[in-house]
């Protein structure tokens, strides 16, 4: 199957790795519905953008070796759920999506020897030298065995942009504004009443999850007075708000209509997906 014309433009230019998009179909489609899906089911939904069947095998073998799918037979049917181990990491970035930004309490300041380079990415940190790291106090998980020290936010504003210069803050504002850059002209055309249908919905938000998630699990949530003027973040948030809750009507129903589970269809909504929209504000 190759990639659908209608959301082409969505997906040009954009790096995207089987395994990598099959974590953001797991995270918005498949978790909060029970949490396996038949293979054929991804198998379809990868098609759509472009990515082979055999690149999906390949795929999800890897992520039931990396722990992160267990997989299971219903005679000639293989279905994929998420493994234990995974599943609080899931949970973790679903808050981060869904759910509004909690204020900064403070900041961390961590002496966590062999703290490897993935562990301080999920916790977003920033390694201020040697085996001492910095990050906002957003009453998080921390890393296992961490020396934790908490520090009050300064009084005087004016300090708070060096303590940006621990992060890429340049960077990730790009990637916030290729994230608008992309998804703009999607979301014009949804404020004029032109709503995409179906599966062209569904995968249209399965993108936008995909780009934005890669964008936010980089983000230290960084007090505003630290950012710099304009930060493009404050916006990438409200056009991913608007555009989720426009585009998933009609992604659930496509959902319900065409995405097998264990035992059934999966559902095209339950108190879980109702609660993300409802957290979205």
């Amino acid at each position: 199957m190759g990639t659908d014309p209608a959301i082409a433009p969505l997906i040009e230019g954009l790096p995207l790795t089987a395994a990598a998009f099959i974590v953001t179909v797991y995270g918005d489609v498949v978790m909060p519905r029970g949490e396996v899906l038949w293979m054929g089911s991804l198998i379809r939904l990868c098609g759509q953008i472009g990515i082979s069947e055999n690149l999906v095998r390949t795929a999800v073998s890897r992520l039931v070796a990396a722990g992160r799918l267990e997989g299971e037979r219903a005679g000639r049917r293989s279905f994929y759920r998420l493994a234990p181990a995974a599943r609080a990491e899931f949970l973790q970035a679903a808050h981060q999506l869904y759910a509004p930004g909690r204020g900064a309490r403070g900041w961390l300041i961590l002496h966590a020897p062999g703290l490897s380079d993935e562990e301080s990415r999920r916790h977003r940190l920033a390694r201020m030298g040697g085996d001492v790291w910095i990050g906002p106090d957003r009453d998080e998980p921390l890393p296992t065995g961490a020396l934790v020290f908490r520090a009050a936010t300064p009084d005087d504003v004016a300090t708070l942009p060096a303590m940006a210069g621990f992060w890429d803050i340049p960077g990730l504002g790009a990637r916030y504004q290729a994230l608008l850059d992309r998804f703009r002209p999607l979301a014009g055309r949804v404020a004029a009443g032109d709503l995409p249908g179906g599966a062209e919905a569904l995968m249209a938000r399965l993108l936008l999850v995909h780009v934005y998630r890669g964008v936010l699990l980089r983000d230290p949530g960084l007090p505003e007075g630290a950012l710099p003027e304009g930060w493009p973040g404050k916006a990438a948030r409200g056009l991913f708000r608007d555009l989720y809750r426009a585009l998933s009507p009609a992604a659930e129903a496509e959902i319900g209509a065409t995405l097998e589970g264990e035992d059934a269809p999966l559902p095209g909504a339950t108190p879980q997906t109702r609660a993300r929209l409802m957290a979205l504000g």
